[in-house]
This record gives C-alpha cells, structure tokens and sequence, in this order.
C-alpha cells in the first residue's frame, strides 16, 4: 500500500502545477481533481471498514477536499496529494492491524472482504486512477512496479488470465488498454474471495496468490494446525495454478481451506475440480491435516459445499472419487449422504444429487 501510494505521489507531484480541475481523466467522466479526490476518499473508506469491522454497509462518513467547512480555502492540488499520502497511512495502518479472520462488507461479488482484499482494492483504485490523470494531464510517465499489479491480479482478479506483463494485463481486464489476442473488456468488476461458514469450520476460497504459495511448501497465508497441510492440499493448490495459469480459476468452483473457528487455524483444504460441466456435474475433493483427523470436520465441511453446489443453478451433481482402502474417506461421503455409483479398479465413484 505504501509502495503504490509514493509512486503515486510522487508521479503527480511532478505535475501538481497544472490544472486539475478543468482536465479530464483519462476516459472517466471525472476530471483529474475529482480522480484524485476519489483515491483519498476510496483508500479513507476502506480503513474505515476494517477499522469499523463493518459488517452489512459502509461506515456512513465521507472527506471533502474542498474547502466547505469553517470558511477554509479549497486545498490546491498539492494539498489533494497530501491527503491521499495520508489516507493511504491510514488503510496501510488498518491492514497491518486487523487480524487475519475479520471479514468487513464491500458490496462486489459476496458482500465482504478480508484485510487482503481490501489492500488489494486500495492499490487497484491507486493505480488505476494514477494512470487515469497521467493519461489526462498528457505527457506524464507512470508505470508502477510489476509486483503491485501482480499483487492486484492475483487477489481480486482470478478470473483473469495472466498476460504478457502485469500492468498491461490490469489495464486491459479494467478496459483501459488492450492485449494482443483478447476482445477489449467493456464490464469488469473486480472479485475478492468467497467464504461459506458452517458450524465449526469457515471455508475460506482461496485465491492464486494462496494457492502459488502453497503449490511451492509456503502456508498460502493461514496458520495451519500441526503438521501443517497435508500432500493433497498441495496438489490441490497446484491445480487451482493451473485453471489460473489457463484463464479457468472461478473463484467458487475452486479450492478452499478449511479453517477453524476457535484459534483460526486451516486443518484441511477441499474443493472442485472445476467448474460444472455441461450436464451439472461438478467434482469435489478433500483431504486434512494428519493432526485435525477423527472430529469430523471434513463430513462438516463437505456437507456444507456440496449442499451449497446443489443450490447453484444448473447443477445437478455432486461427484466424489475415493480409493477403495481409504476407509475413513469412504465414511465421510457416506456420512455426507453420498451414494456410491460406480468402481473403477482402486477408485470408487460416488454421488450427491439435488
């Protein structure tokens, strides 16, 4: 956030002597004023919520830029600068301070986010509302760091492919510029990740950034209960890379890690293969850490998702596959309300329909 926050500064202190106000933005309909206005006010907002620990709206507050109370003069644009520098302190500050669990709502796509993602959304509205006035002013160079585009990308963009660089591919998926290859994007909306809570577990989707770093030996973020994931969860990991890799990661048709409520700690990790195919059929697979086995957190969990599926239109199946000596995976689908359908060789196939 600090990062994004001084390039910005810094590329528009360069040009805080010309006119703001009487320049449009890029292609929005704000001038350069009011773009800048709206980064202080966005990044504000964000801490706001997290600090606040909002949960079914905005914090009703707003800042002004102008100058309206006690008579004060409208702040120049260097003010403006100053303002976003500092609200981005702010946001910064709630992100390092809000723990991990704590979701806060922002309306797209689920109603909530974690620090995380609202970190990400800061520096998506920094950066792109930076290039916004740059492109206006004419002649202004900016482009910020590979990392922090990639760093948006990969939190609240999965659904975009990556391209041939970060902030080229954020350009376009924000219908700023173009790939070589790929239609111009005229609709976007960015997307932090799903969450689905049962009674002693929260399943938290997880995100290509997550699913990068546990592919590798990393803890994708979350503190795991002893010994910490198992194989499973790292190839699951590996093929959650893949469909992002590929341009097929949905966000709820992905991985998710299994956490627990009482100390915040992932025992586990289950999820889809892929989204559902053509005849409704989706498949699901699972596994636990060694030291979180026994208490039935994975019956809790995988009825929880696969009742969930069932709800989403179109979908018609659930399809789990088991090897025939893995008994206690066997009595999780079976406790789950699974049917067993089918054998092949060592697998056995099983099925929830709605």
């Amino acid at each position: 956030m600090e990062e994004a926050v001084a390039d910005c500064v810094a590329a528009l202190g360069a040009v805080a002597d010309r006119d703001w106000a009487g320049v449009r933005a890029g292609r929005l309909e704000w001038s350069c004023r009011e773009t800048a206005a709206h980064i202080a006010s966005d990044l504000i907002a964000y801490a706001g919520q997290l600090a606040g620990r909002a949960r079914d709206a905005y914090v009703p507050f707003e800042i002004t830029l102008d100058g309206t109370d006690d008579g004060l003069d409208p702040a120049d644009n260097t003010g403006v600068l100053h303002v976003v520098g500092t609200a981005g302190a702010l946001l910064a500050a709630a992100v390092r301070t809000t723990p991990r669990a704590v979701r806060a709502f922002h309306p797209y796509p689920f109603r909530h986010a974690n620090r995380e993602g609202f970190a990400a959304m800061g520096v998506a509205e920094v950066l792109l509302h930076t290039h916004d006035i740059t492109e206006g002013l004419g002649g202004v160079p900016y482009e910020p760091p590979a990392e922090l585009a990639s760093f948006v990308l990969t939190r609240i963009f999965p659904q975009v492919r990556p391209g041939p660089a970060p902030w080229r591919t954020l350009l376009w998926a924000t219908g700023r510029g173009d790939l070589p290859g790929r239609e111009p994007v005229t609709e976007w909306r960015w997307c932090s990740n799903p969450v689905l809570p049962t009674e002693r577990l929260i399943l938290e989707g997880v995100t290509p950034a997550a699913a990068a770093d546990l592919a590798v030996g990393g803890d994708g973020g979350f503190a795991w209960a002893d010994p910490g994931p198992f194989e499973g969860t790292r190839v699951g990991a590996g093929i959650a890379v893949k469909q992002y890799e590929e341009g097929l990661f949905h966000p709820e048709w992905t991985m998710y890690a299994l956490v627990r409520r009482e100390d915040d700690r992932a025992v586990g990790a289950m999820g889809f293969h892929g989204a559902p195919d053509e005849d409704g059929r989706v498949e699901i697979g699972y596994d636990l850490s060694e030291g979180a086995r026994g208490r039935g957190y994975a019956t809790e969990a995988l009825r929880a998702l696969s009742g969930w599926a069932l709800r989403q239109d179109g979908v018609r199946t659930v399809v789990a596959v088991v090897e025939r000596e893995n008994v206690p995976s066997r009595n999780v689908v079976a406790r789950a309300g699974f049917t067993r359908v089918s054998e092949d060789g060592t697998r056995l196939v099983y099925e929830l329909r709605g």
